[in-house]
């Protein structure tokens, strides 16, 4: 598993939708990338110019809508992950 660093979180993408909200079957390259998922792990927090340490907000098993260019993509052990700054983060998502 990746530790990320400082105000760095590691996000595992949601699955995209197989079916449009009609009932079709979308396929494979017409898919959006969809822009939620849970957070697998967080950086310590973002160290400010005076020293201290601002603690994340985000949190391990939140789930997270991010914005449609936050993040880099990266593969761990066959799967691919996303790092991002909790920055790109837009909102949790309440269940």
């Amino acid at each position: 598993m990746l530790k990320p660093l400082y105000d760095k979180i590691v996000v595992r993408r949601k699955e995209a939708n197989e079916k449009s909200a009609g009932g079709l079957i979308i396929p494979e390259n017409a898919k959006e990338q969809p822009r939620e998922g849970i957070v697998e792990a967080v950086g310590c927090g973002l160290r400010l110019q005076d020293g201290t340490l601002c603690e994340m907000k985000i949190r391990v098993g939140d789930v997270v809508l991010f914005t449609s260019y936050g993040g880099t993509e990266v593969e761990v052990n066959g799967e691919t992950l996303l790092i991002m700054s909790e920055n790109d983060v837009l909102a949790t998502i309440v269940e």
